[in-house]
Formats: C-alpha cells, structure tokens, sequence
C-alpha cells in the first residue's frame, strides 16, 4: 500500500507556495503518493493517509484561509499524522534584539490552539521570500517608507537544505511506518510456501 500525502498551504505571494512543492517533490523521492494543493482547493480529506500543511504567516498569524482549512477538517486531522509549516521571517539576521531565534518567536499566534484541535507532529518555521514586484500597490508604497524599508528586506531567504531535512524526516517517518505496516500484514500459506 503506498502512503498518499496532501501537501496543502496557504500563500499570498508564492513562497510559500515554493516551499510546498519542493517539501511535495521531496516526499515523492522517497516513493509516497502526493498532491499538492492550494487549502481553499482541496479535495475529499478522507484520501489521503497524511497531511503537510503550510502558511505564510502576516502580522504573526496565519492566512485566514489556512486556519479555517485545519479547523473545519480537524476531525480528518486530528486521526491522521499531521505536520505543519510556516514561511515568515525574512532578512539574514536570525536572532532578534534579545538573542532568540526569529524561528522560535515569529511562529502564528494561534499555534497552540491549532496544535490543540490537530495535534500535530511538528510545526517548523522557515524563513521566507519577498518580492517587491509581486506586492499590490498598496503595499509597495508602504514599502517605500524608510522604517517600513528597514524591517522588511526583500530578497529570497528560504533555506532549502533546512526545508529539505525536514521533508526527508517526514518521509522517513511515513516510509518506515509504511514498512512496518507491511511486515504485520498476515501472509497466505501460498505465500509462506514462496519464500
């Protein structure tokens, strides 16, 4: 039996969309069947085996779409293992003025409640990407401002080695419970007699 995984996220301007599909294809080299798809289009949940579920984060929190996708499937969730992502800091600098990790302290607000309805395996924070010409006017404008030019950098900041060992311990963990499985399957006398 192959193990079919839903790689669904939430994105506004596409990094995490990126991070998605590489975490997607790096799950398929390890010979799991996997979709990748937008939350707000995907399918029947009762498909699939397990879940990696990923946002951009705003203003510390989620986008609204990836925080109604998992409370309104936590039932499906909550049964199956479950992982979670974040895009969000950007900049090289990975400590803030008080020496913690930006990973540790850029996390959605509403991370303990999620982990409460899902409980999932793992939540990790990755650095993320930004592109100026893919912002609204709106937005670049504020850009524009001095205080808004010193806290925000543009640039693409994701670390695909980081992203990539952490899609290989999922698929390892989905691989060797996959194993597992198959070694408790009962055999046939047929099939005793073959070995």
């Amino acid at each position: 039996m192959v193990v079919r995984v839903l790689v669904a996220y939430a994105t506004k301007y596409d990094s995490t969309k990126g991070i998605a599909r590489f975490i997607a294809e790096r799950l398929r080299q390890y010979g799991l069947e996997v979709d990748l798809q937008e939350v707000r289009s995907a399918g029947n949940l009762g498909d699939y085996d397990a879940f990696v579920i990923g946002s951009a984060i705003y203003m510390f929190h989620w986008l609204k779409e990836a925080r109604n996708f998992v409370s309104s499937n936590r039932e499906v969730l909550s049964a199956r293992p479950v992982w979670f992502f974040s895009s969000g800091p950007l900049g090289t600098v990975t400590k803030n003025a008080q020496g913690h990790d930006l990973r540790d302290v850029s996390g959605p607000r509403e991370m303990g409640e999620l982990r409460k309805a899902v409980n999932p395996r793992n939540h990790r924070v990755f650095f993320g990407a930004l592109d100026i010409n893919k912002l609204g006017f709106g937005y670049r404008v504020v850009f524009k401002m001095p205080a808004v030019r010193e806290s925000l950098s543009e640039g693409d900041f994701r670390d695909w080695k980081e992203i990539e060992v952490w899609a290989s311990a999922i698929a390892q963990e989905l691989t060797s419970q996959q194993q597992k499985e198959k070694e408790a399957e009962p055999t046939s006398p047929t099939e005793d007699l073959l070995k």
